[in-house]
């Protein structure tokens, strides 16, 4: 395959210091907040509704059409550019939710209305998700891939922060018409932002190369031959779908049940949690300070193994503050694991498969994995939740190993 290089504005700006990028930066990170107010809204507005049944069911509606349309997404977003897609995400999702606080205003919600629009939400976040991580190759140089995952891993963290008291403040003052009112806003914040970007044109590609027009289907089919025939991203999509199975299910439900068999309440939990994300926060900023990370494949999968061994930790602290610490490590390697894991996919993938490629990774961390809830809860429910973790552990562990095995992955590197 013949591609011209470098992709992006290779004028040796950092990115930190590019407004192209602190642009989509902005975009992004008032997204993502709208995104936290929004399922605060949600979660407040249905367990006000209906029964705790219905509550569960409004809440992962938005999952099921997610799951199901997520690789179209990424078809779509190499068809019609990401950008364009991230913008109609945005105005669809901005519509959608001021029509729900308006609706609000003039008669009280039921459970059906809002499984509605989680459904809505669900459809349109799996559009969102795959162009959104299409993006940053278009908007800055190859060499800056890496310091752009560690902005957008800070961006992430600051929107778990201020999203949820934001959704909290907002309900408390003007219940969840205001609530939702103001994830509209925040959606609608984004949109001249993502707007101003400026957007490289895809890179010259030899005519034999050029992939044929077809179908979606087809399309779907040639992106998902591409990551098998690649060297480098099959390898990686293995290590994501292994390791995201054995990190998901101990890290969220997981640790509920790890504080009620421990009786450390809701409020150790919280303290793990937030250790988690200072941890996860550190490994963001130290990818953006940094700006590349030599050897990134190898560093990746020993990162992934190490912060599997933290995970197992967690059969074994027994109290509070060492769970704490021990969330911390997790957060710092797996964050970092993540980090170049997205980088690596955006430097070898071909930009006009990013989108599918993207979607495939999507696929794994936000609708597969989650799948793992049932089979960590009836394993928790049978041996405990030592056992499990040191289980999730070894199958988060086995994904790193694999990566280790495999030479093109542990030989990767990001651009200098």
């Amino acid at each position: 395959m013949t591609v011209t290089l470098p992709v992006g504005d290779d004028t040796g700006r950092p990115a930190h210091r590019d407004g192209n990028v602190l642009r989509w930066l902005g975009a992004y990170a008032a997204s993502m907040i709208g995104d936290s107010v929004y399922y605060m809204a949600l979660a407040w507005a249905a367990a006000r509704t209906g029964s705790a049944a219905q509550t569960g069911l409004v809440l992962a509606a938005g999952s099921i059409p997610r799951a199901v349309l997520l690789l179209g997404g990424g078809v779509l977003a190499d068809r019609l550019g990401p950008r364009r897609v991230v913008v109609a995400s945005d105005t669809a999702r901005c519509l959608v939710i001021l029509g729900l606080a308006g609706t609000l205003l003039l008669t009280s919600p039921t459970v059906w209305m809002l499984i509605a629009v989680a459904l809505v939400f669900g459809a349109v976040d799996a559009l969102f998700l795959p162009a959104v991580g299409a993006l940053p190759p278009r908007i800055t140089a190859a060499s800056q891939l890496a310091r752009v995952q560690g902005m957008r891993g800070l961006a992430t963290r600051t929107a778990n922060v201020v999203g949820a008291p934001l959704g909290g403040v907002a309900v408390a003052l003007g219940g969840p018409v205001l609530a939702f009112a103001a994830a509209g806003v925040l959606f609608a914040v984004s949109l001249p932002l993502l707007l101003a970007v400026r957007m490289s044109p895809l890179p010259a590609r030899d005519p034999a190369d050029a992939e044929p027009a077809g179908t979606a289907w087809r399309e779907l089919a040639d992106g998902l031959g591409y990551i098998r025939r690649h060297p480098m991203l099959g390898p990686l999509m293995l290590v994501v779908a292994v390791s995201e199975l054995g990190f998901v299910g101990p890290l969220n439900l997981g640790l509920i049940l790890l504080s009620d068999e421990r009786g450390w309440g809701a409020s150790g939990m919280g303290w793990v949690i937030a250790a988690f994300g200072i941890g996860a926060g550190a490994s963001a900023l130290l990818l953006t300070v940094r700006g590349r990370v030599p050897r990134a494949g190898l560093v990746m999968c020993l990162t992934v193994l190490v912060g599997a061994v933290a995970i197992a930790a967690f059969a074994y602290v027994p109290s509070v503050p060492l769970a704490a610490g021990v969330a911390v490590l997790v957060g710092l390697f797996a964050g970092l694991g993540g980090a170049l894991c997205g980088a690596l996919t955006q430097t070898a993938a071909d930009p006009a498969y990013l989108g599918r490629v993207t979607s495939v990774s999507t696929l794994f961390t936000h609708a597969l994995a989650p799948l793992s809830y049932p089979v960590t809860g009836a394993a928790v429910a049978l041996w405990g939740t030592g056992p499990v973790f040191v289980a999730s552990a070894s199958l988060c562990a086995a994904g790193a190993m694999a990566g280790l095995l495999l030479a093109p992955l542990r030989s990767a590197e990001l651009p200098g």
